[in-house]
């Protein structure tokens, strides 16, 4: 997302005058360019271009606060707003699908771009580990990315060819949510991921790394959330058995930190930061209405 930011930003020197510029930064900075295997010049790059925002927008506190001290910004120019997260269709379709899965179970669902920052490479590793306490355990991988060959071997080497099936991109990973036991998220490192989010809005019984102090905030000591207490594979494998042992047969959660994500709510910010972008250009004296580039997914 930033490439796309950053290629904005450049070019806002032949924008029309108006025009204002909203970025959306989906990522924590200081993670990225640790573990992000980015050119050397990026940090320069976000300090020289990020200024030229009229807006920066962040999923959560931690990450704005991360992207202020990384990149040098005025805090005025950051502000935070949850992505909308359609809970309510998210719900209906789960109510009305029916479970891909075979097997007695129990079955774990993670979901992610197949690359080293999503920790797919520990999944595996805590996969071997839970098969030791539970064979009949299967796992589903749904994503892609440059990984994806590699992780495969890895699988092969492991011994987990009939228990890890990996899924590919699907267009829903939602239609894996009736009949999964649990999600998975073994990222090393993350902002604040959708793929939780929706697995949560299904009730899932989530288990996660503690990615980023964002995500940890916000799941916490919330119910129906086990978070391991490192990023390891030992550490994931012994979340996962301790969550398996504790949860319920089709045990579902309402997990009520998903309400500043709701549709309307989560819009509802979004528009109130345009409605006030178009009240300080009218506040400079342009008092017709102008268009304004907003930069998100």
């Amino acid at each position: 997302m930033f490439h796309l930011n950053f290629l904005v930003l450049i070019l806002r020197p032949v924008f029309p005058h108006p025009i204002q510029i909203l970025v959306r930064q989906n990522g924590t900075v200081s993670s990225s360019l640790c573990f992000g295997d980015l050119p050397f010049y990026t940090r320069l790059l976000y300090r020289l271009l990020y200024r030229r925002a009229d807006r920066i927008l962040c999923q959560s506190n931690a990450m704005a606060s991360d992207l202020i001290r990384n990149t040098g910004v005025q805090p005025s120019l950051v502000c935070v707003l949850p992505n909308p997260v359609d809970i309510d269709q998210i719900r209906s379709s789960v109510r009305q699908g029916e479970s891909l899965w075979a097997g007695p179970g129990p079955h774990l669902l993670a979901v992610g771009r197949l690359a080293r920052e999503k920790g797919f490479d520990l999944l595996l590793q805590a996969m071997a580990a839970l098969r030791l306490h539970l064979p009949t355990a299967d796992l589903v991988i749904a994503g892609s990315g440059p990984e994806e060959a590699q992780l495969k071997q890895q699988s092969r080497v492991l011994g987990l060819e009939s228990s890890v099936h990996f899924a590919g991109h699907i267009p829903h990973p939602s239609d894996y949510f009736p009949g999964a036991t649990a999600f998975v998220l073994s990222s090393r490192h993350e902002g604040l991921p959708n793929a939780l989010l929706e697995a949560a809005s299904a009730g899932l019984p989530i288990i996660s790394m503690p990615a980023s102090h964002g995500l940890t905030d916000l799941i916490v000591d919330q119910p129906g959330v086990w978070l391991t207490s490192e990023i390891s594979a030992e550490s994931l494998a012994a979340a996962i058995l301790q969550t398996l042992q504790q949860l319920g047969p089709d045990e579902r959660f309402d997990h009520r930190f998903l309400e500043p994500f709701k549709l309307e709510s989560a819009i509802a910010g979004y528009e109130d930061l345009i409605d006030s972008a178009l009240r300080t250009k009218v506040t400079h004296g342009l008092h017709e209405s102008h268009d304004i580039s907003s930069i998100s997914t």
